[in-house]
C-alpha cells in the first residue's frame, strides 16, 4: 500500500527526472538505460540531504528531508537509503532531528513486511559502532521494552522481535536489563534465545557468559532448540565470543552429539 511518505518520493523522483516503469526505473538524462531500485537508491539518495540551497534540497527542513529519505526507502526497499541516512547524521550538517528519525525506524519496524534493510542497518551500522549503540538500541526499543511486554500488541511485539535477533554487537550492560524485561514475554522468547546466540557469534558480538547462562535458562525453551545445548555449554565454560574461542563451539557440538547418543 502507497504511503504519504512513498507518495511524497516518488513526486521528489519525478522532480529529479527519475520514473518508474514496469521493469525497474529509468532517468531523463538516460531514458534508454534500465535502472535497479538499488542503482537509483546509489545515486539519488544521498542528494536528499544536499547543502541547503541546492536544487534538491530546496525549501526542505532536517525533519522533512528525514521523511523523504524513509520515502524512498519504502519506495526502493534499498539499505544503502539507510545509509544515507546515517551518513547525514553523522556529517557535518548532522545530528538529523532525533524524533523524526528513530520515529521513522519504530514505525517501520513495527509494520508488517520485509523489514530487512532496518535490521540490516540497525545490525552493521548503528550497533557496531560503540558510539551510536546504546542510543541506537534505546530508542528502537529499550526506552519503552516495559510498554512493550506490558500492551502485547502484535506491531510492539514485532519490532521487538526484529530488534532483538540483531542485537547482537549492542554491548552487555546497555542491552541487559531489556533482556531481561523481554524474557518476561513468551512471544519474545525464541527471538530472545536469537540475539543471545547472535551476541555470542557475531565479530562484534557482547555478552557476559554466565549472566548470558542465567537468562537462557529463564526462557524454558524446548530442548530440542536447535543450538540451545551448545550455546549453553559454551556459556558454562566462560567463553564470551565465538571469534575469541573458535574452537568452543566445535567442542560443543561434540559435547552435544555425545549426550545425545547416550540418551538413545
Amino acid at each position: 500500500m502507497e504511503t504519504q511518505d512513498m507518495e511524497a518520493a516518488r513526486r521528489w523522483l519525478a522532480d529529479q527526472g527519475v520514473s518508474r516503469v514496469p521493469d525497474g526505473w529509468v532517468s531523463a538524462e538516460a531514458p534508454g538505460t534500465l535502472l535497479t531500485a538499488g542503482q537509483v537508491a546509489q545515486s539519488w539518495a544521498g542528494d536528499v540531504f544536499a547543502e541547503a540551497g541546492d536544487v534538491f534540497a530546496e525549501d526542505l527542513e532536517a525533519a522533512d528531508q528525514v521523511r523523504l529519505a524513509f520515502g524512498l526507502l519504502d519506495l526502493l526497499g534499498e539499505y544503502w537509503v539507510t545509509c544515507e541516512i546515517r551518513f547525514a547524521d553523522q556529517g557535518p550538517e548532522g545530528p538529523l532531528p532525533a524524533d523524526v528519525l528513530w520515529d521513522g525506524y519504530r514505525r517501520r519496524l513495527e509494520a508488517d513486511g520485509n523489514a530487512e534493510p532496518l535490521t540490516y542497518s540497525l545490525w552493521v551500522d548503528w550497533f557496531e559502532d560503540r558510539g551510536t549503540a546504546a542510543t541506537a538500541f534505546a530508542e528502537v526499543l529499550g526506552n519503552d521494552i516495559d510498554r512493550v511486554v506490558a500492551e502485547r500488541s502484535e506491531p510492539l511485539l514485532r519490532r521487538a522481535r526484529r530488534v532483538l535477533e540483531c542485537s547482537g554487537p549492542v554491548p552487555w550492560q546497555v542491552k541487559a536489563p531489556v533482556y531481561l524485561v523481554a524474557a518476561r514475554e513468551p512471544a519474545l522468547r525464541a527471538a530472545l534465545f536469537h540475539g543471545l546466540r547472535a551476541s555470542y557469534h557475531d565479530v562484534h558480538g557482547d555478552l557476559e557468559p554466565f549472566a548470558a547462562l542465567a537468562l537462557l535458562d529463564r526462557l524454558e525453551l524446548p530442548p530440542d532448540t536447535r543450538h540451545l545445548a551448545e550455546l549453553r555449554h559454551v556459556l558454562a565454560c566462560g567463553h564470551k565470543n565465538h571469534y575469541r574461542s573458535p574452537d568452543a563451539w566445535e567442542e560443543a557440538l561434540r559435547s552435544a552429539a555425545a549426550g545425545y547418543s547416550d540418551s538413545t
